[in-house]
């Protein structure tokens, strides 16, 4: 096959615009008669129906990858049934995904010569890499960081979970979802600096994460 694709993993952290640009790039192929299809994770529940929407208020339908969807064998019917090669695939929180559904659009992209974008978070609230994510950064063609601004000026890494009075959150399940009243986007610094706060009005040691192997 002539068609050259690409696998593409835009990643930054909560609040960085990543589904907007999502949106926008699906726009603009809409405008120009391209084939495309936006696909999410059906662990994200804050949506009771197939949508991707941003947080300035626009959105667009999608379709729902469950866990156990083979993505290689649904891009094959979406095939048969336009009659047609699309030409993009647009995934919006990819760090859900897990790493067999990664390869599987990778094969979408080496097979078929399909575009497949990919955005998501880097890391988890305890910054540690989302299985997803990690698979996108080992196989991925282009990675792109979309950078986004902490209240200090440094640029956000961390997305932190926070409690109902604004505290960091240093344990948990690594998947809870949630928007602004759960997780702020911070610099490194800024996180240390407010954990470290924290453990001194609580007279508790400083929490440190062990380093996964």
């Amino acid at each position: 096959m002539n068609r050259k694709g690409k696998l593409y993993f835009r990643y930054g952290t909560m609040g960085s615009a990543k589904t907007a640009l999502l949106l926008t790039t699906a726009y603009n192929f809409e405008e120009r008669g391209m084939k495309y299809v936006c696909l999410k994770p059906v662990i994200d529940t804050r949506e009771t129906k197939n949508v991707i929407r941003s947080r300035i208020g626009i959105e667009r339908e999608c379709r729902w990858i469950y866990g156990d969807t083979d993505l290689y064998m649904l891009a094959a019917e979406l095939f048969e049934e336009n009659l047609a090669v699309i030409d993009w695939f647009l995934i919006d929180e990819a760090q859900f995904l897990t790493p067999a559904q990664v390869d599987q659009l990778a094969r979408i992209v080496d097979d078929f010569g399909s575009n497949v974008i990919c955005y998501g978070l880097r890391t988890d609230f305890q910054t540690h890499l989302f299985e997803g994510s990690r698979r996108l950064f080992e196989i991925a063609d282009t990675i792109d960081e979309i950078k986004s601004t902490c209240s200090c000026g440094r640029k956000t890494i961390v997305n932190a979970r926070i409690d109902s009075h604004g505290d960091i959150v240093d344990v948990g399940q690594q998947v809870e979802i949630g928007g602004n009243d759960r997780y702020i986007a911070v610099c490194r610094n800024c996180w240390r600096n407010k954990r470290i706060e924290q453990a001194n009005k609580t007279s508790l040691p400083f929490p440190e994460f062990k380093t996964r192997q």
